[in-house]
Formats: structure tokens, sequence, C-alpha cells
């Protein structure tokens, strides 16, 4: 299978990349300045690819079976404060990427796009989500070490979303566990739809090798084509 990877550099990008790697899958990582990029590996092809330009999406993403998008502002920023920053900067950049690929993907009918984006859209009690409730929303962000102006971005990914749902193309929406961190790969994990998982404490948690194998797994076997889902311990 021919997977393309947008932010293959991130901390999840990295274990996408290695997973779809051991797997023996073909791969393309895409980034804005493949010069930039220090140990570019003998099994992957790294292309430039700006995600604020539908021409040049459509035209690399020729030959895909399936694209796994981990685009984030910061993509390109030395430090996570950085990263940050331009998430709050800019949260509406979200969708508008979001419609940008869309657009790109008119030209290949067939083509699957895994997006991985917030946890913050996820259903914390019927019908609301943390990203409807600021109160609640902050005091997330500050369990998590996130600036409670973050919140603004939390909304961001909601809007992407938002767009991929209006779309009749075939695209899958990953909100990771609220806690994401470096760890283990297990390949122990449950999946959930519109509400987080959470673990016998009560905590919504993955690490990231998980999360890559989760992705890796949607890719090879699609359930949820049109659809968001979720994952946790």
């Amino acid at each position: 299978m021919n997977i393309g990877i947008i932010g293959a550099t991130g901390n999840i990008g990295q274990r996408v990349l290695a997973e779809a790697i051991s797997r023996g899958h073909n791969v393309t990582a895409f980034t804005r300045n493949t010069s930039t990029v220090t140990d570019k590996g003998s099994d992957v092809s790294w292309k430039n690819m700006d995600v604020f330009d539908t021409n040049t999406i459509t035209t690399a993403l020729r030959g895909l079976d399936v694209l796994i998008s981990l685009y984030q502002p910061g993509n390109a920023s030395k430090d996570m404060s950085d990263t940050i920053a331009q998430s709050i900067r800019h949260p509406e950049v979200y969708a508008t990427v979001a419609t940008n690929l869309l657009k790109a993907m008119e030209s290949y009918p067939a083509l699957r796009l895994i997006v991985v984006g917030g946890a913050g859209s996820l259903e914390v009690r019927p019908g609301y989500t943390r990203a409807d409730l600021s109160d609640e929303l902050r005091a997330t962000l500050r369990e998590l070490g996130l600036p409670e102006a973050y919140e603004a971005a939390v909304r961001g990914h909601r809007d992407a979303l938002n767009t991929y749902r209006l779309s009749n193309r075939l695209w899958t929406y990953l909100s990771p566990a609220e806690q994401i961190y470096a760890g283990e790969r297990t390949g122990r994990f449950r999946l959930g739809g519109d509400q987080p998982v959470l673990d016998g404490e009560g905590k919504s948690r993955i690490s990231f090798e998980d999360c890559a194998v989760a992705l890796i797994n949607e890719a090879e076997l699609p359930a949820f084509v049109q659809r968001r889902f979720t994952i946790g311990y």
C-alpha cells in the first residue's frame, strides 16, 4: 500500500512512519521543505508539500492509497512552546487545511484520508463536548499543562472535524486520548466513537506508539470511513 504522511517528523508522525515501514508499506513523507530533514532514511520518499496550495497538494497525492495527516500550525517549530503559540495564534488553519485536502481529493475519488485531530470535540456528556464548555475545557488544559488560551486551538480542531463531516470524500478522523505521551507499543487498546475511552481510573490516555498502531490498522482495514473514532486504554 502507498501511504503518505503529513507531519512525519512530529511525535506521532515519527511513530506512524516507523509502523508503516515495519509493515512493508511504501511511505511518502511530506514536509514544507525537505532540505531541513537531516535523516531521511532509505525506506522513505520525502517530498515537499504546501498544505495551503491546493494545486501542489493535488500533484503530491498522485499514486497514494491513503494519506495520513498530522498537520499542526507549528509542524515546523523547533520546540513545543512555539508549536502551542502558533496553534493559539492561528486556530482557523485547521479548517482551512481540511478544505484544501478535501478539494485536492476530488481528483482521486478512491483516495482515503485519515486525519489526527483533537480530543476536545469528544462528548463528555450527551450533546456536550469540552469545546462547548469553557470552564471544563480550561480546567482540563491546566491539568494537561497547557495554557487556557489553547482553547482556541481545541475549537479549531472541532471546526475542522465539522468541515470533514460535510464532505462525501473518504475521510476518517481520529481524536486521540486527552493524555498522549511517549511510551510503549503494546498493540492493546480500545476504540470508541464520539465519547472518550477511559481506563479504570477514569483517565483518557494512550501512547504515541499505540496511536500509530491504530492509525496503520485503520489504513489497512478501514472501519471508520466518513466517521470519527477515538482510542484509549
